[in-house]
């Protein structure tokens, strides 16, 4: 299974950017999808979740501003940030938990993307 995003770049304060990741490979079925982030010097924290039943989490530093949005038929998740602040620079990475067909049944893997760079100057 391979997470394949895009979407980073440079913008400034106040503007908007959308990423996209989207899932590709052999597995059964994605469960969830989720956006995660990490900041020169610092650890890598979730930024926002969702399940293949439509439930969708934020973190607090970003609700009210980013929107997670998935599509199942494309295995696809997106992230909508708008009113970015230059502490959201980060390398924003798309994780995914899909499930692998084993004989008769099936497992979890974690799957991480490479990240895409955001830059958000003052």
């Amino acid at each position: 299974v391979q997470l394949q995003a895009s979407g980073g770049g440079l913008v400034q304060a106040g503007e908007s950017l959308s990423l996209s990741c989207v899932a590709s490979g052999r597995f059964a079925s994605i469960t969830s999808m989720a956006w995660y982030r990490q900041a020169p010097g610092k650890q890598r924290e979730l930024v926002a979740t969702s399940t293949d039943d439509g439930n969708i989490n934020y973190t607090d530093f970003v609700k009210g501003r980013f929107t997670l949005s998935r599509d199942n038929a494309r295995n696809a998740v997106y992230l909508q940030m708008n009113s970015l602040k230059p502490e959201d620079t980060a390398i924003y990475y798309c994780n995914a938990v899909a499930r692998i067909r084993i004989l008769a049944s099936t497992l979890p893997r974690q799957v991480w993307g490479e990240g895409t760079l955001v830059t958000v100057s003052s």
